[in-house]
Formats: structure tokens, sequence, C-alpha cells
């Protein structure tokens, strides 16, 4: 059930709404990264890799940190937003992988 706004939080309303569409294609990205994860984990098994490759999570936070300063965006945010990802990614990598 939507709730109704205060007057003064109607003026939010639009950047919510777009907020909420943004964070719905951000899911939907996560969701076609996590399905690659799974193929990661199934050649990782085959090859006898480790699910923590260090020189592969700073090649990762490198590289999206570069692109985060060219678009604009705190590149510490987005380093800290990927070592949470990165961490629950190797998590689950190790749990799959034994």
């Amino acid at each position: 059930m939507a709730r109704t706004l205060p007057d003064n939080e109607n003026a939010l309303a639009p950047f919510r709404t777009e907020i909420d569409a943004i964070d719905a294609q951000m899911v939907e990205l996560l969701a076609r990264r996590f399905e690659v994860v799974k193929h990661v984990v199934a050649v990782k098994k085959a090859e006898g890799l480790a699910a923590f490759l260090p020189e592969r999570v700073e090649d990762v936070i490198e590289k999206v940190s570069a692109r985060a300063e060219t678009k604009g965006l705190p590149p510490e945010l987005v380093e800290k937003l990927w070592r949470v990802l990165i961490e629950w990614v190797i998590a689950y990598e190790n749990e799959r992988l034994g």
C-alpha cells in the first residue's frame, strides 16, 4: 500500500521514483553478475583454483575505482561496495569449492 507523502516531501517523489527504478536495474545487473559467478565456481572447481585470488581482487577494485572517478562518483564509495561484494562472493565460492 502506497503511503501519502507530507506536502514538504512531495518534491522528492519524482526523485524517489527514479532511484527505485535505478535500484531495480542494479539488482538485475547483480543477478547477471551472480550467474557468471556460478560459472566461475565450476571452472575453479575443475581447475583446482582457490576462491580468493588476491591479485584479481585488487585488479577489479582498481578498475571499478578508476571507472567511478571518470563518472564523477567517489572512488572510495565504489571501493567499499565492491570489497563487500567480493568478500561475499569469495565466501560463496569457498562454500561450493569445499
